[in-house]
Formats: structure tokens, C-alpha cells, sequence
């Protein structure tokens, strides 16, 4: 008795293929993250802004990171869910 043969999977690979160059460097986690690099008080206000618009109760939102640079500028990663479901 033959085993069958298995199916071509080309198609497939090519999808996948396209589907992993299209998320890449991009988390898996669901947050949408936005990078600033301010200085101080505009930093404030562009965050102020984030937590206005989607407020940490509903969308999760945080700074995931802050760094000091020189110059007094901030540069910053705020996260947040895309939608509040």
C-alpha cells in the first residue's frame, strides 16, 4: 500500500511569509505605542493628552518607558488599547 503524497504547500508558505515581514518589529500584545521625544513640558502635555483621550480605566493606558536625554528633553513610550471593549 503507497502513502499518499502531501499537498503542495507553496501557497501557504508565501502567505505566511507575507503575513511575518508585515508584523514584524510590531508587538504581538494588542497596545497600540506611540514613541515622543519632547522637551519636559511638552512631554507633560503630550501625556496629559493620552490620559485625556483614553483614559487609563478603559483603554489601559501607561508610559511604558521614559529615558532623560540631554537638554532636558524626554523621550517617552505611552501604550494604550485600541478600543475600550
Amino acid at each position: 500500500m503507497r502513502t499518499p503524497q502531501r499537498p503542495p504547500l507553496d501557497g501557504l508558505r508565501k502567505r505566511l511569509d507575507r503575513a511575518r515581514s508585515e508584523r514584524e518589529g510590531k508587538p504581538r500584545d494588542g497596545f497600540v505605542r506611540e514613541t515622543f521625544v519632547l522637551p519636559r513640558d511638552d512631554a507633560r502635555e503630550k501625556a496629559r493628552e493620552w490620559f485625556d483621550r483614553w483614559p487609563k480605566q478603559a483603554y489601559w493606558t501607561a508610559i511604558e518607558s521614559w529615558f532623560e536625554r540631554p537638554g532636558d528633553v524626554i523621550e517617552f513610550t505611552i501604550r494604550r488599547l485600541p478600543n475600550s471593549d
